[in-house]
């Protein structure tokens, strides 16, 4: 009996579309039989695979049951569903079995394929936690028995507490280990990473301050700290040997093991400590600065400070000695550190760390913090007392040993023979006894303040020099070709009082501090240089409104001031120490000293116009009849006169104004203040005689010609085309000196004229004009 087929409602979407794919046509039934075939035979090789995932489930889920109740049961069901599939799909018709194969294939499948991830989740999960709390239950047991040992008081050997130590030590390795994996991979297990970590975080809490107990412990067997009792004020900068004094040259056999085990151990700890953190801190926004004080090193200058401090008080007027004590010490153990140290180190893998460097940051640390508790507080103190000039003479003294101190110790890190970047600011304080006014500004504010005083108590004298004001500096070492500025010696005082100030300033291991004393120090010394240069200006321009030749010259030397001021603060702001600063400017308006620099510009833009002003006016007085006087232009020029008589007055004015300005004043200013006077005199002689309604004869063009020939050979001096700096005057002449047909065209307006004939300041009313105003002769 033939089977009726289903009707097409009761199939499901995918079965459509491949009965449209393979039975497309008519042809395509003829295949039909052949592909009923190859169907079966699919489901078979589906049989064969889902009896295969059965065995594989099964096995699973049998090593999975010795860790899980829930887990089996969970196998069993998943059993019991595949077994009931099967037994359908095989004694189901063939069509049914169609049905159910596409179902499993398309929902039971893959709902089957996320069971089985969940379940190997739940495994990973166990294995980690299991894994976890064993290595947690190994540090805790060992931290147990380091604690248990020290209740006892048992004197068992003191490398058996280290290698308990170790022991912990190991496990935390492998734990951090996997909670680093599982942080990356597993990052939805926070839950399993924070109960692990604050376990982990109870014993540590524990075990490093009894690592440290017992590294100290280890410390004082060697009897360290060294002797300092035999150092005093006459044998401080001695070099005698420091072997026979050493503890750490002088140890060997089981001290030494003991002691080695004990650094070892310590330095294990703070690498496993700054792991932990950088793995804390992943994912989290912003810097963070996991590089800590090496701790063993910590522990091996802390007694050394402790015994230190007892001669530091008796120094307190004599600071020089703290300084001297401290190099010292520095200096005779350093060279241990990279010896006998440092592979101990490399051996913990702390990567980052130079024990040379950490000995020394230790050492100049401890020395900052007693400054900052009991040095600085008492020189503050004397500062407010009634001889105030001598605690601001101590206070300098006092950073000068700072500044000298700094110097010694970077030499000492540079001998390790490591690049170091010790320009860095972090790097810069570590090694820094001036780090002190990190931590507090208004010390550097103080300081400051003082350098400033100090500096403007020795300018004093010299401010009030007048021949400081009037001597040329022939010869400096602070800019290049200063002769040229011919600047007076007064500039070259200023000047290095601000090196000075500026040399200090760079010892200071923050470019942000060293931005804020320049501010405080070094521009207050720019800004009363250039009140007293305006003041000398307005000084001779109040008594005499600069028409005298000593009024001019004052004022010409404060310019020459200004300027060569000017280029030796430009040149010092092309240097990496000012750059630095400008970037780090919070602003971002530029250099640190642009300000001041502006303001100097200013100053000589100003006063070098208001020369070129003076001497305008003194021409423009002494020539007011020759330009007023129009009947001259239909005149000859008198015989045996190459220049108007009324215009010599003027020249010889201008000659001798200008000779006084060129001998005294800098080449670069005296070229604005010609080329100013030029322009000026230009406008004068165009609009009070080629636009004054003259009329113009032959005899009058020639008068002009020679006069503006006298004229431009003044300037002739100063530059190769003089005529070129009177532009409009010498188009007006030009245009006078045209013939007759030349001139039919701008009569007529014509731009095109004016340009064929190279006029190109005037305008075509000007043009005009001026040639209306000819009147040619017969």
């Amino acid at each position: 009996m033939i089977e009726p087929l289903p009707l097409v409602s009761s199939l499901s979407p995918s079965v459509l579309t491949f009965l449209d794919t393979k039975l497309h046509t008519a042809d395509d039934l003829l295949e039909a039989s052949r592909l009923v075939s190859e169907l079966q035979n699919d489901c078979h090789l589906l049989d064969q695979n889902l009896a295969d995932l059965n065995q594989k489930l099964g096995s699973c889920l049998f090593a999975y049951s010795a860790h899980s109740e829930q887990v089996g049961v969970l196998f069993n069901n998943i059993n019991a569903k595949l077994n009931s599939f099967q037994s359908s799909i095989s004694d189901g018709e063939e069509g049914k079995q169609k049905e159910r194969s596409e179902t499993f294939l398309g929902k039971e499948l893959p709902a089957l394929a996320r069971e089985v991830a969940r379940v190997e989740t739940v495994r990973v999960y166990a294995e980690t936690a299991l894994k976890l709390d064993s290595l947690v239950g190994d540090i805790e047991d060992a931290v147990s028995s380091s604690v248990n040992r020290n209740l006892r008081k048992q004197t068992s050997a003191q490398n058996s507490e280290v290698g308990v130590h170790f022991a912990a030590i190991n496990a935390l390795k492998l734990a951090e280990d996997v909670l680093s994996n599982v942080s990356k991979t597993r990052p939805q297990w926070s839950r399993l990473i924070s109960a692990v970590d604050h376990r982990v975080d109870r014993a540590l809490a524990i075990l490093r301050p009894q690592t440290i107990a017992d590294y100290r412990s280890l410390l004082t067997s060697l009897n360290w700290p060294p002797p300092l009792s035999t150092l005093n004020p006459s044998n401080l900068e001695e070099k005698r040997s420091s072997e026979s004094t050493n503890p750490l040259f002088t140890m060997h056999g089981d001290l030494k093991k003991q002691y080695c085990d004990g650094f070892l151990a310590l330095c294990k700890l703070q690498e496993l400590q700054t792991q932990r953190k950088s793995r804390q801190l992943q994912g989290h926004e912003g810097e963070f600065n996991l590089h800590q004080p090496l701790w063993a090193i910590e522990e091996l200058v802390n007694p050394i400070s402790i015994a230190s401090q007892r001669h530091f008080a008796k120094w307190v007027d004599k600071p020089e000695l703290i300084f001297a004590l401290v190099y010292k010490i520095t200096r005779d153990y350093v060279d241990y550190m990279d010896e006998l140290l440092q592979p101990l180190v490399d051996e913990a893998m702390l990567s980052g760390y130079s024990c040379r460097e950490e000995w020394i940051s230790a050492m100049v640390t401890s020395l900052s913090t007693y400054m900052a508790k009991e040095l600085f507080p008492v020189y503050i103190n004397q500062l407010y007392e009634e001889n105030r000039s001598q605690a601001k003479v101590f206070w300098l003294h006092f950073i000068d040993l700072m500044i000298s101190f700094d110097k010694k110790v970077k030499t000492l890190v540079a001998q390790s023979g490591i690049t170091l970047s010790v320009d860095e600011d972090d790097n810069m304080q570590k090694i820094s006894s001036l780090s002190v006014f990190c931590d507090r500004p208004d010390w550097l504010d103080l300081w400051a303040e003082i350098e400033l005083s100090d500096a403007i108590d020795k300018l004093t004298p010299e401010i009030e020099d007048e021949k400081k004001w009037s001597t040329e500096v022939k010869e400096s070492a602070l800019v290049l070709g200063s002769e040229a500025y011919m600047s007076p010696a007064i500039s070259s005082a200023f000047l290095r009082r601000l090196s000075s100030i500026i040399e200090r300033c760079k010892s200071i291991p923050s470019v942000q501090l060293r931005s804020r004393f320049i501010r405080l120090a070094g521009a207050p010394i720019i800004h009363r240089f250039l009140d007293f240069v305006l003041l000398k200006c307005q000084e001779a321009e109040g008594l005499t409104a600069l028409t005298d030749d000593d009024a001019l010259i004052k004022v010409t030397k404060s310019i020459n001031s200004s300027r060569y001021f000017e280029s030796v603060l430009k040149e010092w702001c092309e240097e990496v120490f000012f750059l630095e600063m400008g970037l780090d400017d919070e602003d971002n308006t530029g250099g640190i000293i642009d300000e001041e620099i502006h303001k100097l510009e200013r100053f000589r833009t100003e006063w070098v116009e208001k020369l070129s002003t003076v001497v305008f006016r003194g021409f423009d007085a002494s020539s007011h009849e020759y330009i007023k006087n129009k009947k001259q232009w239909m005149e000859k020029t008198e015989e045996g006169w190459a220049v108007s008589k009324s215009f010599i007055g003027a020249l010889d004015y201008l000659q001798a104004k200008m000779s006084i300005l060129e001998m005294n004043l800098n080449k670069m200013d005296f070229v604005a203040v010609w080329r100013s006077l030029a322009s000026a005199i230009d406008s004068l002689f165009f609009n009070g005689i080629f636009m004054s309604n003259a009329k113009f004869y032959d005899g009058g063009v020639e008068r002009l010609d020679n006069d503006l020939m006298v004229l431009f050979g003044v300037f002739k001096s100063w530059c190769l085309r003089p005529e070129g700096f009177f532009p409009k005057s010498s188009e007006g002449l030009k245009l006078l000196k045209m013939e007759d047909k030349q001139i039919r065209g701008g009569l007529e307006g014509s731009e095109r004229w004016i340009a064929m004939n190279m006029i190109r300041h005037l305008t075509v009313t000007e043009v005009e004009r001026i040639l209306k105003s000819r009147v040619y002769s017969n």
